[in-house]
């Protein structure tokens, strides 16, 4: 049975409409295999995908592995301090060149020895003189496109693909005071084999219908009707994002609801009483409040599961503070609360997305982000439908 018929890509279209009339996306392209691997062309193929953070590499030769739609890379700052993305196959049997983390001024394949330098370019392969035609030069490691915005760094496997930075400038003025580029990060945590789709995970982290809701009493001074949405959306846009109003300055997402780190020192006023959530489809979660920011990376491995890793990120200052660890320890103590109820009802959501009840559902005004959302996918998913 072909899935990718005229008639569901035509379905599509009551998403996209304004937010009266919407309608949910029909649930096979949360639990579809097929549509998942349709996405991984259509989408995570010619996207820019978070991998992590520029400060993991701060020196020239600093590198880590990660892997990215089910491709290896190796993120290393190269000899001129430019942040690469490399492929970690050897172009010689394939095997994988390195493994975590590391400080070094060459690669070298543990097989055979084939040694390339940071920018990928083959420098050593012992034993090679007597192979016909064979020229170092045409042998380097592959490479992927390598963009860093406010400290994250982004690959995309699409040599064509357009610049990041432009396409995320709405949102900007709202980090501007953050400086998040030069924040420290907590150590993250790994969050493996979450069971929900990648876009069920997406649809969660920013919705401010069930902020007061599902977080009954732990969110009460960030309640859903003070959620806002920056207009006008521009489809060009790579970022989708809200406003989430406090009704006191310098709330916090935990017990106390209220910022237990140092608040932000550049912080307006106005930056004082609201946080920001924010996606940058389809791998980061970005979100603000005064005395931190966090982030979710998202990685699909099947889909109804996922990889996510979590950081927040800090003031540098913030460290110093005297009762850091019990900050931290307070902090993390509310954040888990948020995160073991959104995994509840997305793992919840997953599952009754497979009945066959589940019907195309309707839109409250609090989910206007959501609208955002489907009409970046299905922009995406008519560019590249099979057949078109």
């Amino acid at each position: 049975m072909n899935l990718f018929t005229q008639s569901l890509l035509d379905s599509f279209d009551s998403s996209i409409v304004s937010q009266p009339e919407a309608d949910t996306l029909p649930a096979v392209v949360y639990t579809s295999e097929e549509f998942l691997d349709f996405e991984r062309e259509a989408i995570f193929d010619h996207e820019w995908l978070c991998v992590g953070l520029a400060s993991r590499i701060p020196e020239v030769g600093d590198w880590f592995t990660v892997d990215v739609n089910d491709e290896r890379l190796i993120i290393t700052r190269d000899k001129g301090g430019e942040v690469r993305g490399l492929s970690s196959v050897c172009q010689h049997r394939a095997q994988a060149i390195c493994e975590g983390s590391g400080n070094s001024t060459t690669f070298k394949c543990p097989y055979h020895h084939w040694i390339y330098g940071l920018d990928g370019r083959l420098l050593g392969a012992p034993a090679m003189e007597r192979t016909e035609n064979f020229d170092k030069k045409e042998w380097g490691l592959p490479s992927v496109m390598a963009e860093v915005w406010q400290g994250f760094i982004f690959v995309n496997f699409d040599a064509e693909a357009a610049p990041l930075a432009p396409t995320l400038e709405r949102y900007d003025p709202y980090l501007e005071h953050y400086d998040l580029a030069n924040c420290l990060c907590t150590d993250t945590i790994v969050l493996e084999d979450r069971p929900w789709n990648w876009k069920i995970m997406f649809e969660n982290f920013n919705d401010g219908y069930h902020a007061t809701r599902l977080h009954k009493y732990i969110q009460d001074f960030c309640p859903s009707e003070l959620s806002s949405f920056p207009v006008p959306w521009d489809d060009e846009s790579n970022v989708i994002f809200r406003e989430a109003g406090y009704l006191h300055i310098d709330a916090g997402f935990n017990a106390t609801h209220k910022a237990l780190y140092p608040v932000f020192p550049d912080l307006t006023e106005e930056e004082r009483w609201r946080s920001t959530f924010a996606l940058i489809p389809p791998s980061l979660c970005l979100g603000t409040a005064p005395d931190q920011a966090f982030f979710f990376l998202v990685r699909p491995r099947s889909a109804t599961t996922i990889d996510i890793e979590i950081g927040t990120l800090l003031h540098p200052d913030t460290f110093e503070h005297p009762m850091f660890e019990q900050l931290l320890e307070a902090t993390t103590a509310g954040i888990q609360v948020f995160v073991q109820q959104d995994q509840d009802v997305t793992t919840k959501v997953q599952v009754g997305l497979k009945s066959r009840f589940a019907r195309r559902g309707r839109y409250s005004w609090q989910e206007e982000s959501h609208i955002q959302f489907n009409r970046w996918l299905v922009k995406r998913y008519n560019q590249h439908w099979p057949g078109r």
